[in-house]
């Protein structure tokens, strides 16, 4: 697992890409943290639609892209469609968990389908700037996860069981929790910052 120095890193913003993906991303903090405030479940839930949105992009753009080269896309497209899964599966992890409302099913639908064409254009416009976005994202998700986990250590949320949908995916013990299951999601996007962060760099 990653040690503390590791959850906090941040990228500082080289150029007016990464300035540019930096304000998208404390936009969508700032709407965020408005509705939701500290009903850190049901954030889950809409962000990690929203989440699992860059890669299943990312992925089928960059598969268009190594047809038309006809090059190798040096194993792009499978690392982000395995990140398109797996924050789809925080999000089926979540609903289990906070179960959304109406409303918030409403809103599901729509951030999605704003954010998906939003992303599709920018990923043709930018690719850099694309990914630029998502690991600042996901390091906003970092921080999310951690405030989730010092409100369940301190009793503000129950630490419930953690669903089998997440013991079967995660190979958890029979016995998780949610602190488990916050633990590993934390990671997972750990993984992801890294990664896109690491991409971003790459297109440099």
């Amino acid at each position: 697992m990653s040690d503390e120095n590791s959850l906090k890193r941040h990228h500082i913003p080289q150029d007016f890409s990464d300035r540019v993906a930096l304000a998208i991303t404390k936009f969508a903090r700032f709407f965020t943290d408005t509705f939701f405030a500290g009903r850190y479940g049901h954030r889950a839930v809409v962000l990690e639609t929203v989440a699992a949105v860059p890669g299943m992009v990312g992925g089928a753009l960059q598969h268009l892209r190594s047809l038309r080269r006809m090059e190798s896309d040096h194993g792009w497209i499978s690392t982000l469609l395995d990140e398109a899964e797996n924050e789809r599966m925080h999000l089926m992890t979540f609903i289990h968990i906070a179960r959304p409302s109406r409303l918030e099913r409403l809103i599901i639908l729509l951030a999605q389908g704003i954010f998906f064409n939003g992303f599709f254009l920018l990923y043709l416009i930018s690719s850099k700037t694309a990914h630029r976005v998502v690991g600042y994202f996901e390091e906003e998700a970092i921080i999310s996860y951690t405030e989730y986990l010092d409100h369940v250590d301190k009793g503000i949320h129950p630490n419930v069981p953690a669903p089998q949908i997440a013991i079967d995916y995660w190979k958890l013990p029979p016995d998780a929790r949610l602190r488990d299951v916050i633990v590993i999601v934390r990671e997972d996007e750990r993984h992801h910052r890294d990664v896109n962060h690491g991409f971003a760099d790459e297109l440099t």
